[in-house]
């Protein structure tokens, strides 16, 4: 399997399936809607390419020649497309089940104690990033730790700018952050076992649950957690439900 193939069965297939039911529950999300998630794909390649690019130039993940069209810099050509369409299907989930959650709920109420939801939902990912930043230290922990101490100021500012507004929202937010989430893992899995990429053993901690190593899957569980947050950051000002509340 190619990179470029790994895209036509995983990613694209589900993208189709969810595009519908978004554009759908555009109307009952305000007028945001039509632009929100597309802004988060061009944000997330801009913040994302360097960082790749210093992991395959620093050997952490590598690929074959054969299994890409070409690279910019290190990185291929399919994992700049794969910075887009992350946060796109993260987004289009998140888009139906907000939908839902605005028919069902009619008006959300506000959330008490905002400040406490804010500090409480930081403050798992600072110590993540001062965790990333321990890890740093040692060569095998390298790539965990450049996944935390890269992701987790990103998702910690974001409680602390609006985590009322996310825990307001929980019941669409949460499984729009797992599903993605545990359909990459299978993802992942079946192409580091094709050969589509490979995960150096020299800079990560060897445990690997189901042959899917953790930090692969801290990896795809930040990066859909950042894309739904950051959907949300600018989607949920529009949301009419929200702010009727």
């Amino acid at each position: 399997m190619t990179y470029l193939q790994f895209h036509l069965v995983f990613i694209l297939p589900p993208l189709v399936v969810l595009a519908p039911f978004a554009w759908r529950a555009m109307p009952s999300l305000g007028g945001r809607a039509r632009w929100a998630v597309a802004a988060v794909p061009l944000i997330a390649l801009v913040y994302t390419t360097p960082w790749d690019n210093y992991l395959v130039w620093r050997g952490i993940w590598f690929y074959g020649a054969e299994r890409v069209i070409g690279t910019i810099g290190y990185v291929p050509v399919e994992e700049y497309l794969f910075f887009l369409l992350q946060p796109v299907l993260a987004g289009t989930l998140l888009y139906g089940l907000l939908a839902r959650l605005v028919r069902r709920a009619g008006s959300l109420p506000p959330v008490e104690h905002a400040t406490r939801v804010r500090l409480l939902g930081a403050a798992p990912w600072v110590l993540a990033t001062v965790a990333g930043f321990l890890l740093l230290r040692t060569e095998s922990g390298t790539y965990l730790g450049l996944i935390l101490a890269w992701a987790s100021p990103v998702v910690a500012a974001m409680w602390l700018a609006m985590g009322p507004h996310i825990w307001r929202v929980r019941r669409a937010a949460v499984p729009a952050m797992v599903l993605p989430t545990v359909y990459l893992w299978v993802a992942d899995r079946i192409a580091i076992g094709l050969g589509v990429w490979a995960i150096s053993d020299r800079y990560t901690l060897g445990f690997a649950p189901l042959g899917l190593p953790v930090e692969e899957a801290t990896f795809f569980l930040v990066t859909t957690v950042i894309s739904v947050c950051g959907v949300l950051l600018f989607l949920l000002p529009g949301i009419p439900a929200l702010r009727r509340a």
